[in-house]
């Protein structure tokens, strides 16, 4: 496991959706995320498969831009698994 933010992944949350960005390179995962957290109601929960390098920086540099939790890093091999909340 990787970074973690206040919590472990054993009293992580349940997703309220996934994002499967498998495959797909920068920008398109964090292009993909934002759009989907946007959707989403604040007290939700996204779950963001990628296997993209950059996409832990990625997602931590835009988690502190925007209004929103980074809950779980964790890596598995080659792939990443972020939970993010959305807040507002």
């Amino acid at each position: 496991m990787l970074g973690l933010t206040n919590s472990d992944e054993s009293s992580a949350p349940k997703p309220d959706k996934t994002l499967d960005a498998i495959g797909l390179m920068c920008p398109e995962p964090i292009f993909r995320t934002r759009i989907d957290i946007d959707k989403m109601v604040a007290g939700q929960v996204l779950e963001v498969l990628a296997d993209d390098p950059a996409a832990e920086d990625d997602i931590k540099s835009w988690i502190k831009k925007s209004d929103n939790q980074l809950i779980l890093v964790e890596k598995q091999g080659y792939t990443f698994r972020f939970l993010i909340r959305k807040v507002k």
